[in-house]
């Protein structure tokens, strides 16, 4: 294909997206939160998907077959950047274009050499555990199509039978993983049984790997239902509510029945996720991984309870209508027409150092794909062009105003409190433990709400959280140690408290234990203010250089006098600090204050100084809001 037919299928793409927008009730000029578009109405998901997310990945994969190895995207070279998912990633969006392209229409024939031209092409390419998934998948979907012989010459194929295998990843012998976290159990269980399902192996070992799968989540998931993404040392994440809802759906894909458990751990996971439901198809808000990828987390999980039942049908309506929002949003949103790509990256975005912008092709498609394979699962329940439930809004006014998500309690407690307040919803995650994350701020006890309280991925600084800085140079915060949590209730007001006999000293990889001070801590949360107290207790006579503690905010034009920060524009109308002296300053799209859905538009910090007592040392902070 020619790029000229490129050109014609950008610009057919641009303007089928056009035709398809949904109605909608606002259509901000200026959103720096982040916010997006909110949906008073919405476009069936099958809409959207046919006529925008399909023309545009037809657009990309149709540049991948003129380009190939030399292909770039928004200035990256694709194939250079080491993306060792993108050859499975590749397989599958081929493969999704391949078996919908009608075999009367002459770009079959050309879609079935680009497809063999592409297998041969990165066979040598490195493609890893999620990667040999995707290319299994892709080789089954191809194989019940008749296509596979067609479309993958017989060299290529002998060398992706011994290449696409779950021991590249798990040890054989005792079926530990090599070196990766938990979810990757799934990951090796459908890789097995997709071999399995393509005559390559028996099926011993996907149910082998089943069974350590399901043994696992049980093990760490204890008596609440949710995946520590440690082994047992307490980190809840978008993953620990995600990973069950995954593995339904390669369970459904492996036509393999899902037991009650599963089904009982996967409705744990609709309960968090429903009184987060809303009119702009937004996801996760704390953690990991979250912006798109936090969104469609809820529509895995919420596609895969529909389809094995575990939601009522009033729920199934309702989350049809959220997966319709989210898929629109994926295109309205995170989808820039400029870039030809999604954007994670650019014009005040930051992900995960993980998903870096070298993996460009790659999230594209599989973002694309896990639109396409839950939309076919909602078009399989009925919904097929379905107009969203008109009473969707109301509903979402029945929801509970107040939850709390247990993950662990004993030694540690974690869990996470959902507030709903005038259609915002509030998170407030106390899901801090484990190697890896404890210092980053997207996992602080701290409140999380779309638009007006955000973390920045990977990043380090003392978001509404207080630090204090010892005269030996130590850094001590409140992060990991919580234990005795309690939330009551006094009319609209809900009371978080908890204590830690411990606070984290930064530095390290894992958290570490520094007992030189205990704190307890106080939230109030109530409609339009929230408030933090903490009292640090020393063991003895401590001798501090500095307490420190930093509001980035989505609101504009701050001010600060005697202790306030008011804003002229935004979510947030003012902040306040006691104990702290504050200053506040206007960002411009500083890398470090940048968070997954937009940069941060104003900094407030505040700062103590020198400090030395045996006495408690009280620091509290508040804020109102919209």
């Amino acid at each position: 294909m020619s790029l000229k037919s490129i050109r014609k299928r950008l610009i057919l793409a641009a303007a089928l997206g056009l035709t398809a927008a949904p109605v909608l009730a606002a259509t901000p000029s200026v959103d720096p939160g982040g916010r997006g578009q909110v949906y008073a109405t919405v476009a069936p998901m099958n809409r959207t998907v046919e006529t925008r997310l399909l023309p545009q990945m037809a657009v990309l994969l149709d540049k991948l077959m003129v380009e190939k190895h030399d292909t770039t995207l928004d200035g990256v070279r694709v194939f250079d950047a080491h993306d060792k998912f993108l050859p499975g990633k590749v397989a599958i969006g081929l493969a999704y274009l391949l078996i919908d392209t009608p075999r009367a229409d002459p770009k079959f024939a050309t879609y079935l050499a680009g497809y063999r031209q592409i297998a041969d092409m990165t066979i040598d390419d490195t493609n890893s555990t999620w990667g040999i998934y995707y290319y299994c998948q892709a080789l089954h979907m191809l194989q019940e199509a008749g296509l596979l012989e067609q479309a993958v010459s017989p060299q290529t194929l002998a060398k992706l039978k011994a290449k696409l295998d779950w021991r590249e990843f798990v040890r054989a012998d005792d079926l530990t993983l090599i070196d990766l976290p938990n979810n990757y159990y799934g990951v090796a269980f459908s890789v097995a049984r997709l071999r399995h399902q393509l005559g390559w192996e028996d099926a011993s070992a996907s149910e082998a790997l089943l069974e350590r799968t399901l043994d696992h989540y049980r093990k760490y998931s204890g008596e609440y239902g949710f995946a520590d993404e440690t082994d047992g040392e307490g980190r809840f994440d978008r993953y620990s509510v995600l990973l069950i809802g995954e593995i339904s759906h390669r369970l459904i894909e492996a036509g393999m029945p899902a037991t009650p458990e599963v089904k009982g751990w996967l409705r744990k996971s609709v309960d968090l996720m429903l009184p987060r439901l809303n009119m702009q198809g937004e996801g996760f808000e704390y953690g990991r991984s979250i912006g798109t990828y936090g969104e469609t987390a809820f529509l895995e999980v919420l596609t895969a309870a529909a389809k094995l039942d575990v939601l009522t049908p009033k729920e199934k309506a309702m989350a049809y209508a959220f997966s319709s929002r989210v898929t629109a949003r994926h295109m309205d949103f995170w989808f820039d027409a400029e870039m030809g790509s999604v954007d994670l990256w650019e014009h005040g975005r930051r992900t995960d150092a993980y998903r870096a912008k070298h993996r460009i092709l790659g999230e594209n498609l599989s973002l694309a794909r896990q639109h396409i394979y839950t939309n076919a699962i909602w078009n399989e329940l009925g919904f097929k062009d379905k107009a969203p439930d008109p009473g969707y809004a109301a509903w979402l006014d029945t929801l509970p105003k107040r939850s709390v998500t247990w993950f662990a309690r004993g030694e540690h407690d974690r869990l996470v409190v959902t507030l709903r307040d005038r259609g915002r919803v509030i998170g407030l995650p106390i899901i801090n433990g484990g190697k890896g994350q404890h210092e980053n701020t997207p996992y602080y006890p701290i409140p999380f709400s779309p638009g007006m309280l955000a973390g920045v991925a990977d990043g380090e600084f003392p978001q509404l959280l207080p630090r204090l800085t010892l005269n030996d140079g130590s850094r001590l915060m409140p992060l990991a140690y919580a234990r005795n949590v309690k939330v009551t209730e006094q009319g609209a007001r809900t009371i978080v408290t908890y204590e830690q006999g411990q606070l984290d000293r930064l530095g390290a990889g894992a958290p570490i234990a520094d007992n030189r001070f205990s704190v307890k801590t106080t939230y109030v949360l109530e409609p339009g203010r929230i408030s933090r107290t903490d009292v640090f207790t020393p063991s003895k006579r401590q001798a501090i250089s500095a307490v420190d503690l930093s509001f980035a905010a989505f609101s504009t034009t701050p001010s600060t006098t005697g202790g306030v920060t008011t804003y002229g524009q935004g979510e947030v109308r003012s902040f306040k600090a006691t104990g702290l002296s504050c200053a506040s300053r206007p960002l411009a799209d500083e890398e470090a204050y940048r968070t997954p859905t937009g940069a941060f538009q104003s900094l407030t910090e505040c700062t103590s100084g020198p400090w030395a007592s045996s006495r408690p040392l009280t620091v509290s902070w508040s804020l109102s809001y919209r």
